[in-house]
């Protein structure tokens, strides 16, 4: 799981309620995003805030202000993508199999509540309907508000939302796509 703390250079540990302070007692305050990747691997980086956490029925979800990344997504303590590099995850996703396809028309996303795989389909002119379909309703609008980069995305009128199971979905659209 991926923990939040910060140090002020005087004792270890303030914890963190979601506010930001540069500075205590003359001492700045340094905050932290550590994440244990596998058993004897951990990576961790400075952060400037905390902007947003919260919590659906099936996930926690958090936006922090990373010194390195930018702004970077973590849900249930697993960093998602940040700002400064989620676009090459995502090209490569997309980008591959769309130059594969003669002329894609509509394309079904399973997951992808932060957007940035629909942007990614949408730079395609020939595509005139994308359905993505996620089960946490409060992420996809969390990352509405949030994350600025996939707005455009979010405002296409070729993107249709659906909030369900998407296995579930997909079984019911069987013959349609």
């Amino acid at each position: 799981m991926g923990d939040i703390s910060c140090s002020n250079g005087i004792s270890s540990g303030n914890g963190v309620n979601g506010k930001s302070h540069s500075s205590l007692n003359g001492y700045r305050k340094s905050c932290w995003y550590e994440e244990e990747i596998e058993e004897n691997l951990r990576w961790c980086f400075a952060l400037n805030s905390i902007l947003h956490t919260g919590a659906s029925q099936y996930q926690d979800i958090a936006l922090l202000d990373t010194k390195p990344f930018g702004k970077a997504l973590v849900i249930d303590g697993k960093l998602q993508s940040a700002e400064v590099d989620e676009f090459i995850y995502h090209e490569s996703l997309v980008h591959p199999a769309f130059l594969h396809h003669s002329s894609p028309k509509t394309v079904f996303i399973m997951g992808g509540g932060e957007g940035s795989t629909a942007r990614e389909i949408l730079r395609h002119k020939t595509v005139e309907k994308v359905v993505m379909c996620d089960i946490d309703e409060e992420v996809v609008e969390f990352c509405k508000a949030y994350l600025v980069v996939n707005r455009e995305a979010f405002c296409d009128p070729r993107l249709e939302v659906i909030i369900n199971d998407a296995r579930a979905e997909l079984e019911n659209w069987k013959g349609v796509l």
